[in-house]
């Protein structure tokens, strides 16, 4: 395994790779499909549980993976992730023939606070912020997990105060993606739980009404039992003193079917 370590625009985001190294005993494997992982937080922090241990079942899977370690706190302002994730993919996609990646087979995932972060470059990947970033930026697919998605009355407050650097009002408005779904967005796995009271499954239930009014490919899970950031929910990576649920611990083999029928990548 090759690891690739680079710094992200001019905030210190960091973007790090776990690359399966080529052979000759994988002749149809040269260039793989890729996921980036994008933690959660609600842009406060970067939760560990929704890195490393996420990343490491991708590449089980014989994808090429990343993880972003994008900006937080008062530097999430003015879309700085959103710029930073945009750059990220971009230079997957530059340096796809030297990293074995697929150009064309590059998906995001994200949880909570970052499945929002992804969802923003599924909305707005050609937006003029991003502009430099343009034919290069719009992932492939997107796996949105307990997404934060509105700032109505359901929002997240703590991922918009974040990201605004103000209580609600007008400057919200920007961040609740719902009103900004369209043809252009890529296709999206989803999944949350029913008894998520941290971001209430209201956000999901959203974003799949306006998938499904723009016509956009869409798969969604809603468990009828589980806490908030869940993660894989293993043992691993479990909250202290959190019940492990072994249903929605089904998501992530789902989620592996879906994007490989999607890519045409098995393992």
């Amino acid at each position: 395994m090759n690891i690739i370590n680079l710094e992200i625009g001019a905030m210190g985001a960091r973007l790090r790779g776990y690359l399966h190294e080529q052979s000759e005993s994988w002749p149809d494997y040269e260039h793989r499909p890729c996921v980036l992982v994008c933690p959660g937080g609600e842009y406060r922090f970067l939760s560990d549980r929704e890195a490393d241990p996420v990343a490491f079942e991708w590449l089980a899977q014989g994808y090429q993976v990343f993880l972003l370690w994008y900006s937080v706190g008062e530097q999430a302002r003015d879309f700085q992730p959103l710029k930073e994730l945009s750059a990220a993919v971009t230079a997957i996609r530059r340096n796809s023939t030297e990293w074995g990646i697929d150009r064309n087979r590059v998906a995001v995932i994200g949880f909570s606070a970052g499945a929002h972060l992804t969802l923003s470059l599924g909305v707005y990947h050609d937006a003029d912020i991003l502009k430099q970033d343009h034919g290069f930026n719009r992932p492939d697919a997107l796996i949105l997990s307990y997404p934060v998605v509105t700032a109505g009355e359901y929002a997240h407050e703590g991922s918009f105060e974040h990201l605004s650097g103000e209580k609600r009002g007008k400057a919200w408005e920007p961040y609740s993606l719902e009103h900004f779904v369209s043809s252009s967005t890529p296709p999206c796995f989803i999944w949350h739980t029913g008894s998520d009271e941290t971001v209430p499954v209201q956000n999901t239930l959203f974003l799949v009404n306006a998938l499904q009014n723009a016509g956009v490919p869409y798969e969604c899970h809603i468990y009828p039992k589980g806490a908030h950031g869940l993660s894989l929910c293993t043992g691993q990576v479990r909250r202290p003193g959190a019940d492990l649920d072994p249903h929605p611990a089904t998501w992530f083999p789902l989620c592996v079917q879906w994007l490989g029928q999607l890519f045409d990548f098995t393992k």
